[in-house]
């Protein structure tokens, strides 16, 4: 009759040639803290990132690098509003710690003045909108008038209709800038790498 194992020592078996490796694992905590440093330095807290990269141990530098770049370049993406503007120059501080390549800076100051246009072109664009689709909201206001026996107004971003015409302009303009942003990340990704 054969030996009956129980889960811990069939576990344990199996385990027995895994050797943890203790390189690697500081490598992924200097990559995480990394992370959580680009996190704090995003939601404004006073985190000096070349102050903590010089603060690092040799060994882990590359890895802490790495985690600050991970998480800033997955953050470049299209503004919604003009104080978003703010955010992308930070970023882009950021990333120059970690990118030390010269033409990073002359990349990022021109999407910078990409992103800027974006925004002046989503407002015109907003204006535009509202004004194609004006009559069309005055008629259903019109309509609502005559139902209810008194003056309705309607606001043209509580319209299914308006804002289904609204967001396919929109995301028309997107679709423009969209991979003007990708490029963006890519460049980045390949002078970091560099």
């Amino acid at each position: 009759m054969g030996i009956i194992k129980t889960a811990l020592e069939i576990a344990l078996e199996k385990t027995e040639t895994v050797k943890s490796d203790k390189s690697s694992i500081e490598q992924f905590e200097a990559k995480q803290k990394g992370k959580k440093l680009a996190n704090a330095y995003i939601a404004g807290e006073s985190v000096n990132l070349a102050d903590e990269l010089k603060r690092a141990a040799f060994s882990e530098k590359e890895s802490l690098k790495q985690g600050i770049f991970d998480v800033l370049v997955t953050q470049i993406t299209l503004p919604a509003k003009k104080e978003d503007m703010g955010k992308v120059e930070k970023l882009g501080k950021g990333l120059s710690v970690v990118i030390k390549n010269k033409e990073f800076s002359a990349m990022y100051e021109q999407l910078t003045q990409i992103l800027s246009q974006y925004l002046q072109e989503a407002s015109h664009y907003e204006q535009m909108v509202q004004k194609q689709y004006a009559p069309k909201l005055r008629q259903k206001e019109e309509e609502l008038s005559r139902r209810l026996q008194r003056e309705v107004r309607i606001d043209p971003f509580q319209d299914p209709e308006f804002i289904a015409y609204f967001n396919q302009h929109m995301n028309a303009l997107k679709g423009n800038y969209e991979p003007v942003v990708e490029q963006a990340r890519e460049e980045a990704k390949r002078m970091f790498c560099e």
